[in-house]
C-alpha cells in the first residue's frame, strides 16, 4: 500500500479530491486548439474504428476503401460548397481570401481522388450511393454554412455584416474539426509505416493526409476560425464549441458506417455472443482509476477530522493524536515507505535484461510481500487511522472523482445487456468501503478485493483486516476469481493496472492494459523481459498479423503489455463507440 506524499494532507483542505481534466486550458492558446484538447477523446474513438485499424494495418478490403472513397467524393463535394458559402459570409478581404485559399485545398482534395481511381479503379463519385452517415454529416455542414443554426436568423434575414460574420464562424466550427481530424490520423498512420516498405496498399493515402501541405491546410483553417470567432459573445462561442462538438461526433459515424466484410481487433466486444463467452474485466484503483492514492485520501480525513493540539477530550472518545502529530507522523510513514520501496525494487532487479519468464518474476516480487507487510504493520501500530468516521470515509469515496472516462467505461460495459461481463476491483487500498463508495456514486455495484479497516460502532479502531498486501495476494486474487466461474463459457480476461503491484496480473490476464508511467513498473518489467507496446500500435500490428482474414488470438503471459494515455483509449478498445 503506498503510504501519501508527505504534505499531500492539511488541515484546512477537504475531503473531496477532483481530477485534471480537458477544461484546463491554458488562456493563451487559440478557441480551435482548445476545443481540439476538450474533445480529444472523440479523435481517439476515430483513431479506434475498425475502418481506420484496418487501413492503417494495410489489411482493409479493397471493395471498402473503395466504398469510403465514394462517400468522401460526396462529403468533399460539400464541404468545398460550404467554403463557397463561409466566404460570401466572411466581412473582410484577408478572411475571404484565407476562405478561398481554403476551398482551393478541398478541390485539390478531390484532384486527388481522381488520382486514387486510377490506382483502386472506381470512379468515387458515381459508383455507390451515399450513405445515411454521409448524409447526415453533409446536411449538417451545409445547413450550417445556410444559417440554419439554432437560436441564429435564417440566411434570409442576415442584415448586417457582423450576423455574416457569425455565420462564416459557425461554418469554419463545423469543418475545422474534420480538418484537425484528418491531419491527426495521417500523422499518427505514417507513424507505423515503415520507410524501407513502399508496399502498404494505402500508402499514398497516408501520405497525403501526413504531408506538410495538409498540415498547413489544418492549421490554416484553425486559425481562421480563431479570427472570425474573436468578437463573438460567450453565448455565440458556446455554439462555436457546440458545432465544433457535433462535427467530432459525426466522423467518428462516418468511419463507423464504412462496411467491413473481414474480422478486426476492435472492438474486442465485436462478436460477444453472452450465452457462450464471458468478458471479465479486472481493473485496480489507486492511480489506476483514480487520480490520488486512496492512502493520501485516508491520511487527509484523519488529520481534518483529529483534534486540535489545545482541545481536551472527552472519556468517551476513542483517544485520538492530534492533527499536529497526526500529520507529522504521516510525513514520517511517507518518507520511510518510499525510500524503503525504492531499495526494496533496486534488491530484486537482475543485473541485467533477461528473457520474459513468468516464475521467475513471482519469485523475485515476493520480496515485495515482506516489504508491504512491514509498511501495514507499521501502519497499525502507528494508530493513524484510529477514530475515522465511516460516514466520513464513504463521504469522501463518494465525492471522489475518478479519471477522465473511467466511471462512463464501467457504466457502458456493466449496464450493456448484450455482453455478459464481470467486474473486479483488486486494490491494495486500506478501506474497500472507500472504493465501493466511489463506484456507488455512480450507480456502479463492482465486486471489490481489497482491505478493511475495522470499525467499532461506525468508528475505526485503527487496525486492518489484511487481504490484498502484494503482487502476489493480486495475482492469487486473480486465480481464484477465474476458478470460481464455472467453464460453461469461454473467458477472455483484461487486466487494468499501473504500478508494479498490478504486474503479475497484467502478465497473467490475456489483455494487460497499463495505465499512466510508472517508472517503477517499466523498469521492473522492461528488466526481467516484458515488452511495454502503445495500444493503437499494438492493435494495428495485431490486425495485420492475422492477415485481415481471422480474428484475434489472445492469450495471456505472453509477455506483451499495451498502454494507454487514458480511459478513452481503453473504451474505445473495448466497446467502441
Amino acid at each position: 500500500m503506498a503510504i501519501p506524499p508527505r504534505l499531500i494532507a492539511s488541515s484546512s483542505s477537504s475531503c473531496t479530491t477532483t481530477s485534471t481534466n480537458n477544461s484546463s486550458i491554458h488562456i493563451e492558446e487559440g478557441l480551435a486548439s482548445k476545443f481540439w484538447i476538450k474533445f480529444r477523446r472523440e479523435s481517439v474513438f476515430s483513431m479506434y474504428t475498425p475502418f481506420i485499424i484496418s487501413l492503417a494495418s494495410g489489411t482493409l478490403k479493397i471493395d471498402s476503401f473503395r466504398h469510403y472513397l465514394s462517400q468522401d467524393s460526396h462529403f468533399l463535394k460539400s464541404f468545398a460548397h460550404a467554403f463557397e458559402l463561409a466566404e460570401e459570409c466572411a466581412d473582410d478581404d484577408e478572411a475571404k481570401l484565407a476562405t478561398s485559399e481554403l476551398r482551393k485545398g478541398v478541390l485539390e482534395e478531390l484532384k486527388m481522388q481522381n488520382s486514387f481511381v486510377e490506382e483502386w479503379g472506381t470512379d468515387p463519385g458515381k459508383e455507390r450511393t451515399v450513405n445515411s452517415a454521409t448524409v447526415k454529416y453533409t446536411d449538417f455542414l451545409l445547413a450550417t454554412a445556410s444559417g440554419k443554426v439554432e437560436g441564429v436568423k435564417g440566411p434570409g434575414k442576415l442584415a448586417t455584416p457582423f450576423e455574416r460574420t457569425k455565420v462564416a464562424a459557425y461554418t469554419l466550427a463545423a469543418m475545422t474539426p474534420c480538418m484537425r481530424l484528418y491531419s491527426f490520423l495521417g500523422k499518427e498512420l505514417q507513424a507505423l509505416l515503415d520507410p524501407e516498405d513502399d508496399r502498404h496498399p494505402y500508402k499514398k493515402w497516408i501520405d497525403s493526409y501526413s504531408s506538410e501541405s495538409f498540415q498547413a491546410s489544418a492549421l490554416q483553417t484553425e486559425d481562421l476560425l480563431d479570427k472570425l470567432s474573436v468578437s463573438l459573445t460567450s453565448e455565440e462561442l458556446d455554439i462555436i464549441e457546440k458545432l465544433y462538438h457535433q462535427a467530432m461526433k459525426l466522423e467518428i459515424d462516418f468511419f463507423l458506417a464504412q462496411p467491413l466484410a473481414q474480422p478486426t481487433v476492435a472492438p474486442l466486444t465485436k462478436g460477444h455472443n453472452p450465452a457462450e463467452d464471458r468478458l471479465v474485466i479486472f481493473s485496480d484503483f489507486d492511480l489506476t482509476c483514480t487520480v490520488v492514492d486512496s492512502s493520501a485520501i485516508l491520511a487527509e480525513i484523519a488529520i481534518v477530522t483529529a483534534p486540535k493540539t489545545d482541545v481536551v477530550q472527552s472519556e468517551a472518545q476513542i483517544a485520538r493524536m492530534s492533527s499536529a502529530d497526526l500529520k507529522n507522523t504521516w510525513d514520517l510513514l511517507s518518507g520511510q515507505y518510499t525510500e524503503e520501496y525504492e531499495q526494496c525494487i533496486e534488491s530484486i532487479m537482475p543485473s541485467k535484461r533477461v528473457e520474459f519468464n513468468y516464475e521467475a518474476l513471482c519469485k523475485a516480487l515476493e520480496q515485495l510481500l515482506d516489504f508491504e507487510r512491514r509498511v501495514n504493520s507499521r501502519v497499525i501500530e502507528s494508530e493513524v487511522l484510529k477514530g475515522l468516521n465511516l460516514e466520513d470515509v464513504k463521504r469522501a469515496g463518494e465525492r471522489l472523482i475518478l479519471q477522465d472516462g473511467c466511471t462512463s467505461f464501467f457504466q457502458k460495459i456493466v449496464n450493456n445487456k448484450n455482453l455478459n461481463t464481470n467486474v473486479h476491483v483488486l486494490s491494495y487500498c486500506w478501506c474497500g468501503d472507500l472504493i465501493r463508495s466511489a463506484f456507488s456514486s455512480g450507480g456502479l455495484d463492482v465486486n471489490v478485493h481489497a482491505n478493511e479497516l475495522i470499525f467499532d460502532e461506525s468508528i475505526s479502531t485503527g487496525e486492518i483486516v489484511k487481504k490484498v498486501e502484494s503482487p502476489l495476494d493480486k495475482a492469487q486474487a486473480f486465480n481464484d476469481i477465474l476458478k470460481n466461474y464455472s467453464n460453461d463459457r469461454k473467458n477472455l480476461t483484461v487486466y487494468i493496472g499501473d504500478s508494479v503491484g498490478d504486474l503479475l496480473c497484467l502478465l497473467k490476464a490475456d489483455i494487460g492494459i497499463v495505465v499512466g508511467s510508472s517508472a517503477s513498473l517499466r523498469k521492473v518489467g522492461s528488466q526481467f523481459g516484458v515488452s511495454f507496446v502503445p495500444l493503437f500500435p499494438g492493435l494495428v500490428r495485431k490486425q495485420k498479423e492475422s492477415g485481415g482474414e481471422s480474428s484475434p488470438n489472445w492469450k495471456g503471459l505472453s509477455g506483451i503489455l499495451y498502454t494507454v494515455s487514458g480511459w478513452a483509449e481503453i473504451h474505445a478498445f473495448i466497446l467502441g463507440w
